[in-house]
């Protein structure tokens, strides 16, 4: 078993604050579901990025049991999974990035997918009853992909914009080398 410092748990646990805080500022709702919020996915991510894929799915599992209890919707025990679980817990995915030179921006841009794709999955699986009366079964899974997509991609969109500013990148960086000096 892998031990945490005292540092590191300090760190995770701000940062799933902002990103918990942060998913509470919603840019834009969706009637059924999602919504665009101001960045707090990248707040998760950067936990991975600063200390590996152990802290980082760790702490995005701490971030999906806050997600699930802030807005839980409940069918089915695989749908919650699907749902909360493994959607936000993919953001922890980012850490296996944490040694690349541009690691927070790939391991950014990779676990959003996954979480889209779980977002989706779970469109099609647990919510494709509601969706049918409106869409042949052909068209399910784009309507899925392009509905999740429809709040989940723009906020990957801006984030990454953010991230990849100079200053913000810089920041960072320095971040990131101070937290792992000691």
């Amino acid at each position: 078993m892998k031990r945490i410092s005292i540092k590191t748990l300090a760190v995770s646990g701000v940062s799933l604050a902002l990103a918990f805080v942060l998913s509470c500022i919603k840019l834009w709702s969706w009637p059924n579901g999602g919504s665009i919020t101001a960045c707090s996915m990248v707040f998760v991510t950067i936990i991975g990025w600063f200390f590996g894929p152990f802290v980082g799915l760790i702490s995005a599992f701490a971030y999906a049991v806050l997600q699930f209890v802030q807005h839980p919707v409940i069918l089915s025990i695989p749908q919650v999974l699907f749902d909360y679980f493994f959607a936000f817990t993919a953001l922890g995915i980012s850490g296996f990035f944490y040694k690349k030179k541009e690691g927070l921006i790939i391991g950014y841009v990779i676990a959003v997918l996954l979480r889209l794709i779980f977002a989706t999955l779970a469109s099609l699986l647990f919510w494709a009853e509601y969706l049918e009366p409106v869409f042949n079964i052909n068209s399910l899974f784009l309507a899925s992909l392009f509905y999740n997509g429809s709040y989940i991609l723009p906020e990957a969109v801006i984030t990454a914009v953010i991230l990849l500013l100079p200053p913000v990148k810089k920041l960072l960086i320095k971040l990131k080398a101070r937290l792992l000096s000691d």
